[in-house]
């Protein structure tokens, strides 16, 4: 029997190690896949030049080639799939944490009101810049405020007695956002003729992102997922129940506390550079749990990068594959809903 049991787990850790590899390898052929799409014509070798030379500060390498070149591959493309796979791991590991600490297969950061709140900030800064015209609102500083001001007053509102339910979190955040959505709907209407900037970035896109984008978000959203891989068993015993964890010696509210504030951190972050981006956090969280199970040692790192593979994918067939870019939030909103009804119903079946 103990050699039955040590058997099934060396080949789930076994299978375990061979998606993630698979991951990683899809995620790498499809960087240097996206780096070489576009309207311009740049071969794989060339592109590969280019990046060499600019990280190492050689430009011997890349000097037969056009400086337009260099300049589309460095400057536009390439912080842009930076952006697409840092954005994509943010949203899916913060939809894993939710989904986690919730106990709810249908939360994220929506559910929490930090999107919301996000999307209110950046509609307020938008509205702001168009009756300025010496002095500009930061969209990405406001998104930012936004998101954590919204999660502060969820919390607070969540609270009772000093105790923080799940139960209460996801009412608090739907009512929130309902709020804010009405906001949202109020400003736009006040805007007029002028709505058309506010609903291009509530559409989401990835379009013009740069290397600042790059070097703001990239260090935040790392550091948040090396935090919740790190108390990732925690989250485990958490997911027990809270008494079950508090009898197995977890800080619960403590554990809470940083998964509430990496995983509303992380959406801030994404939210901010890129506008409202749906259904990734909601559906790899699903996708991996049919794959490994529910162990989050395994779900954040893995869905990091399954993530990054998804939005970069989808970034990438919004602006290379037609002639009219799409914003890449209305695109994995048209591919993510009906995917998650399939894996919905899917689930049910499997439950009945």
């Amino acid at each position: 029997m103990e050699n039955h049991f040590a058997l099934t787990l060396k080949q789930k850790q076994y299978k375990e190690k061979i998606i993630g590899f698979c991951f990683l390898v899809l995620l790498i052929i499809t960087f240097f896949s996206s780096v070489n799409l576009g309207k311009a014509d740049i071969g794989v070798y060339d592109v590969i030049k280019i990046i060499y030379g600019k990280i190492t500060g050689n430009e011997n390498v890349y000097s037969s080639i056009k400086d337009s070149y260099a300049a589309i591959v460095w400057n536009i493309r390439f912080p842009r799939i930076l952006i697409a796979m840092i954005v994509g791991s943010g949203l899916a590991v913060s939809g894993t944490v939710f989904q986690s600490l919730l106990m709810n297969p249908l939360a994220d950061s929506y559910t929490m009101g930090v999107s919301s709140g996000a999307a209110f900030g950046a509609t307020i800064a938008l509205f702001m810049n168009m009756f300025m015209d010496h002095f500009q609102v930061s969209i990405t500083l406001c998104a930012f405020i936004g998101a954590f001001v919204t999660l502060g007053v969820v919390i607070s509102i969540a609270k009772v007695k000093g105790v923080l339910s799940s139960s209460n979190l996801i009412i608090a955040g739907i009512i929130v956002t309902s709020i804010l959505s009405a906001g949202i709907k109020l400003l736009k209407s006040l805007a007029g003729e002028d709505v058309a900037p506010i609903v291009t970035w509530l559409m989401g896109s990835l379009s013009a992102r740069n290397w600042q984008h790059v070097f703001m978000s990239f260090p935040i959203i790392i550091l948040c997922i090396i935090v919740c891989t790190y108390f990732s068993e925690d989250l485990n015993l958490l997911c027990l129940g809270e008494k079950e964890a508090k009898l197995l010696g977890i800080d619960t509210a403590r554990v809470k506390r940083i998964f509430l504030i990496c995983g509303s951190l992380i959406t801030a972050v994404c939210v901010s550079v890129s506008g409202i981006i749906s259904f990734i956090g909601l559906i790899v969280p699903h996708m991996l749990r049919f794959l490994i199970g529910s162990d989050n040692r395994l779900l954040i790192p893995l869905s990091a990068l399954l993530g990054a593979e998804l939005l970069l994918v989808a970034d990438t067939g919004a602006r290379a594959l037609m002639n009219v870019e799409i914003p890449v939030g209305v695109l994995t909103t048209l591919l993510g809903g009906p995917f998650f009804i399939y894996i919905f119903m899917t689930r049910n079946k499997s439950l009945h």
